[in-house]
């Protein structure tokens, strides 16, 4: 009988981590079913999606009250699923506060949980590895800052390094970039990432678009590169230009592709989470702004443990890149500090360097590290 392992992702970034971990499982075991809730990317690999994972893709605490209802049903429904389809193994990939939940039931009831992605317990609520370590069998984690944390609690923890460290090149990618997206050479381009989910382009889209304009002032040849990725944010990115009167600006959608327009861009505006990450690995001087609902930024202010919230500035322990959150997050600002970093090419060159450095410590070979983590716990069941 072949192995079955139920995952959730609850996101892009979550779909992209799961897909990976699913091609290095199935090297192992050929035959083995995976299910549960994903997305495109975990689907190409021949997962069975019961639930697409844009239905967990709210961020914010207000955002997540206005879905409360739905997202408890789709869970509830899950775990009555999984308890009577009794997997192998579960793992939960990212989207702590739907995973953990749904991991601790699972556990109860004999069925080893896997939480791949620490929360970041190190940046805020850390209390949480209480219930963690009630929730999980063992804990993957992707920084090498994180297995300390969770071995003092007994919490069985394995590094992985980062995925995204893997499929990355050191070196830059710059010139091959361009000429994908059959851009000049010499052209000075900026990319935009206001975020992945229709709740962060409605407050951020029209921030980035007013960002944009002030640079295109000062920069008159500048293009600017905005990857989305579905047809809704595409269409809220459109409409947030038409309000800002912006139909004129330089502007090219891309469908995805972000990568391609980081790696392309000589500097980038991004929104806090994953994309600053990407940024870092592709060398690319960026700055990072994030806005979310006055309810939401009051409650995470208060709990957040260390003052940087972008991943490189985490790895690097220093405001390595700009971060403008809530309030400071205004068009003046980001301009300012976009345009600084085009034109200082010393800042760009210490940028590059630590870059590099970080990509160097995150490379570990991640998907083959989670799978050997996760096959003791499938051995055990067959």
């Amino acid at each position: 009988m072949p192995v079955r392992i139920a995952m959730v992702a609850g996101e892009a970034s979550g779909d992209l981590l799961a897909a990976h971990l699913i091609g290095a499982l199935k090297r192992e075991l050929p035959d083995a079913q995976f299910f549960g809730i994903g997305g495109p990317k975990m689907q190409r690999e021949g997962f069975d999606a019961w639930w697409p994972s844009e239905t967990l893709a709210v961020r914010g605490y207000a955002e997540v009250l206005r879905h409360y209802r739905e997202i408890t049903g789709i869970r509830s429904r899950l775990i009555s699923r999984l308890c009577s389809e009794k997997p192998d193994v579960f793992i939960g990939v990212d989207a702590p506060d739907f995973n953990l939940k749904v991991e601790r039931k699972l556990k109860a009831r004999g069925i080893p949980a896997i939480h791949y992605v620490s929360p970041s317990i190190w940046a805020w609520r850390g209390g949480r590895i209480h219930g963690i370590g009630r929730a999980v069998s063992r804990m993957l984690a992707m920084f090498p800052f994180e297995p300390e944390i969770y071995e003092r609690e007994s919490i069985p923890v394995s590094y992985v390094g980062h995925p995204l460290a893997d499929v990355l090149p050191v070196e830059s990618v710059r010139e091959a970039a361009r000429e994908r997206l059959d851009l000049s050479g010499d052209q000075r381009i900026f990319a935009l990432l206001p975020g992945s989910r229709q709740s962060e382009l409605q407050y951020m889209g029209r921030l980035f678009i007013e960002t944009a304009k002030l640079l295109h002032e000062r920069f008159p040849d500048a293009l600017f590169l905005v990857p989305l990725i579905s047809r809704e944010t595409r269409q809220q990115f459109e409409a947030a230009l038409w309000d800002a009167g912006a139909q004129e600006l330089p502007v090219r959608m891309l469908f995805g592709h972000a990568q391609d327009a980081l790696a392309a861009s000589d500097c980038a505006l991004v929104a806090s989470g994953t994309a600053t990450l990407e940024a870092a690995l592709l060398k690319t001087p960026h700055a990072i702004a994030y806005r979310m609902s006055p309810w939401s930024w009051r409650l995470m202010k208060r709990m957040r443990y260390q003052p940087w919230v972008g991943l490189p500035n985490i790895m690097a322990r220093r405001f390595l890149v700009p971060e403008f959150l809530q309030d400071e997050a205004t068009p003046e600002n980001l301009a300012q500090a976009l345009g600084n970093l085009l034109l200082d090419a010393q800042v760009r060159s210490r940028l590059a360097q630590a870059f590099a450095d970080i990509h160097r410590t995150l490379r570990q070979g991640t998907a083959e590290k989670a799978a050997a983590a996760i096959l003791p716990y499938l051995r055990q069941a067959a």
